[in-house]
């Protein structure tokens, strides 16, 4: 009894650890950009175009609107402290002494200036390539008065990560009276109007996002959740239309 029981603690040391599977490859490109920024408008169009390319949620493509351009004279309605307080975390991570428009940050790794259309193909390609360490699924997902419901399902390793919940407007057309592109109608994709921050303490659970006054009821929105470390990694991500 006491050899079987000696080889079966002996097997157990052995074995190897069970291995946690990689996840398809998926890209998420957070543009800061502003309608204020004479500089920004070709990036927005690079942003639709990577958009409508990648349908099929490989790359998850967003407009992050900062408020540090309305002083020119056109306050960007779809700016916000919080998004240029984000920037400002990336400026530091990447130990930046300046933050830019208009700027692309992949996955939260790396940045690169939003117009230039080389460097994103040469990203994206890259990056499509790689696994990731979390997947996500979203379901019931209800629209309700002023606000967005939904449940989530994280797969991978969660230990030390957040969700971010974004709500998105697919796309929006202004015509901009003021500031370095009065007279401009500029068209801007998968514009981030609210975003909310959970702690991933489990696998599963629920989340609620506000809809704010600035969408209209005719905007089509959509929903995407972000899986993030604390050295603002992004593992993981999924983009639901409402």
């Amino acid at each position: 009894m006491q050899k079987i029981l000696l080889t079966i603690i002996i097997s157990s040391f052995f074995l190897q650890p069970a291995k946690i599977e990689p996840f398809k490859p998926i890209v998420v490109l957070e543009l800061f950009t502003s309608q204020g920024c004479s500089s920004c408008p070709p990036a927005d169009v690079l942003l639709n175009e990577v958009k409508h390319k990648y349908a099929n949620n490989e790359v998850v493509a967003l407009s992050y609107h900062v408020d540090y351009w309305n002083y020119i004279g056109w306050k960007d309605p779809f700016s916000k402290k919080e998004f240029s307080d984000k920037q400002r975390a990336y400026s530091s991570k990447f130990y930046s002494s300046t933050i830019y428009t208009p700027q692309i940050v992949v996955n939260g790794q790396e940045h690169f200036v939003g117009s230039k259309r080389s460097i994103m193909n040469s990203k994206l390609d890259s990056y499509l390539k790689k696994t990731v360490a979390n997947s996500v699924v979203l379901s019931n997902i209800k629209k309700e008065d002023n606000t967005v419901s939904l449940d989530y399902n994280v797969a991978g390793a969660i230990n030390k990560k957040v969700l971010r919940v974004a709500l998105v407007i697919n796309e929006k057309v202004t015509s901009v009276k003021r500031g370095e592109n009065r007279n401009r109608t500029l068209k801007n994709s998968n514009v981030v109007v609210e975003e909310v921050y959970l702690t991933l303490e489990s696998s599963t659970g629920k989340a609620r996002i506000s809809i704010p006054d600035i969408v209209s009821q005719g905007d089509d929105l959509s929903v995407v959740a972000l899986v993030q470390t604390e050295n603002l990694d992004i593992t993981g991500a999924k983009q639901i239309n409402l």
